[in-house]
């Protein structure tokens, strides 16, 4: 009797481990983890994923598609993603439309080894971001645009195009103000270490 309870009750607990498992695997499904990029010193790029040699312009497209992704070197297993991404940014950037003049470029380099690098760093981040989600209210409030309403917003007259245009100079402004404020307390800490009063 007591051979015939456990033989009764592996088949549940059987059951319940697929149940599980399935379970997992729903789970996996929705939350995909991070792509990883194997980097070798040949400066070939391989997909763990797809399990296939990928190129400069196929990462780009995963950062297009907002797909999360990791870049490692094969050899030391080190984060070398923000260098991909610099390298793609360096291709476009030499291509036929530069997004970044030489002045703003030389702009950038000025302010590493400054004391404002971090806040820059954070101005610019945040700015692009503000300009981000700027782009992406424009296409979901595009979607229903008539031919008339293109025309308004190529004339800037549309109450739309105007309240999201003044909500990004908005947040440009307070950054910049931010900035300055920022650099008045460092001058105000400098003058303070040398007994000099403003």
């Amino acid at each position: 009797m007591p051979a015939t309870a456990n033989h009764s009750r592996a088949p549940g607990g059987r059951a319940r481990s697929v149940e599980l498992q399935g379970k997992k695997a729903q789970a996996s499904a929705v939350k995909p983890a991070q792509r990883v990029i194997k980097k070798y010193p040949n400066r070939r790029l391989y997909d763990t994923n797809t399990s296939a040699y990928i190129t400069l312009a196929q990462v780009k497209q995963l950062v297009l598609d907002s797909e999360p992704f990791v870049v490692r070197d094969a050899k030391s297993n080190d984060d070398i993603t923000r260098s991909i991404l610099l390298q793609i940014i360096l291709e476009e950037e030499a291509g036929g439309a530069p997004m970044f003049s030489e002045a703003a470029l030389a702009n950038i380099i000025r302010f590493y080894g400054h004391a404002m690098q971090g806040f820059m760093g954070t101005s610019l981040e945040r700015n692009v971001q503000a300009f981000t989600d700027l782009q992406a209210k424009l296409a979901e409030q595009s979607k229903n645009f008539t031919p008339e309403m293109w025309a308004q917003f190529g004339n800037m007259q549309n109450p739309l195009m105007q309240g999201v245009m003044g909500s990004y100079l908005e947040q440009s402004k307070t950054l910049f103000e931010q900035m300055q404020e920022q650099m008045q307390k460092q001058t105000e800490q400098m003058f303070g270490a040398f007994g000099i009063k403003r």
